[in-house]
């Protein structure tokens, strides 16, 4: 029998949906106001906030899409969105199989100690020495070597391997199979909806990071992913570069918002389906077991 709604449960509806409509107006709002500005004309373009293009002009996009610094950036995020998940889960899953293993020799140490790091760091100096004194400052590397053990991902693939059946172990030893065999043949095909959810998780925040080029790559433009071009382009005052005949369409406001765009739009496309495995695995590698 449904449940009668009480007048006080139809004023908390409508306080919630009200509430949430609000903030997604606001979430969504400046996404369209940027698309819009990149595509108007700047001729035509009224005073104050646009919801349509006014106009419509691509001079923008395509002074941004001759620029060395932007194709050069969107090739570095690519290259770092797609080793950067592939050397993490190459790693992290290896070491989240092994720290499932009671028999390893103080395993019980090792497990705090990597849940240690989740809750203390230890500092931006320490690790700028120890990153220089590895040398890999000013090198693509960077970008890619620290981040390949991810403890929050780590945790959530032990816990999903830690829910398996010990009979798929146990089949694959009596069969002759060796620990790296085991791992790889029986056990990293089973947990592969948490894979895809740490793999989803590490390439975003590949694809959006610029803050580790601020502090370790800002001297060498030909390491600058496109995150980083944009920071640069949003704090300069001569966005502009050499446009010659789109000069009076395009202006370094419609410059700044098509460089955003560009940088925006690939996850922006790609988030919405991927998302249900990202959800899927980040809740079984959470909570199952």
């Amino acid at each position: 029998m449904k449940k009668r709604l009480t007048a006080g449960d139809i004023i908390f509806n409508l306080f919630n949906y009200s509430f949430m409509l609000l903030l997604g107006i606001l979430m969504f709002f400046p996404f369209v106001y940027i698309f819009s500005y990149s595509l108007s004309d700047p001729n035509t373009l009224p005073n104050g906030l646009i919801f349509f293009p006014s106009g419509f002009n691509i001079d923008s996009y395509v002074v941004a899409l001759s620029s060395p610094a932007v194709l050069n950036g969107i090739l570095i995020s690519i290259l770092r969105t797609l080793i950067g998940p592939a050397v993490m889960i190459f790693f992290t899953s290896m070491a989240a199989y092994v720290l499932t293993r009671d028999d390893l020799f103080a395993v019980k140490f090792f497990r705090r100690f990597f849940v240690f790091t989740l809750y203390i760091s230890s500092g931006l100096i320490p690790v700028y020495l120890l990153v220089q004194s590895l040398n890999l400052t000013g090198s693509f590397w960077i970008y890619i070597v620290p981040a390949a053990v991810g403890v929050f991902n780590l945790v959530l693939i032990k816990t999903y391997i830690e829910s398996l059946p010990k009979s798929l172990e146990d089949a694959a030893l009596v069969d002759g199979a060796n620990e790296f065999v085991l791992f790889w043949k029986v056990i990293f095909p089973v947990i592969k909806p948490v894979v895809a959810a740490v793999m989803l998780f590490s390439a975003v925040g590949q694809w959006n990071a610029f803050i580790d080029t601020q502090i370790y790559n800002a001297m060498n433009p030909e390491l600058f992913p496109l995150q980083y071009v944009l920071y640069e382009t949003l704090n300069s005052t001569t966005a502009m570069e050499n446009s010659s005949d789109l000069v009076q369409t395009v202006t370094p406001k419609g410059l700044k918002m098509a460089i955003t765009m560009i940088t925006v739009l690939p996850i922006l496309i790609i988030y919405p389906f991927l998302q249900k495995h990202f959800a899927k695995g980040l809740m079984i590698g959470s909570i199952k077991g």
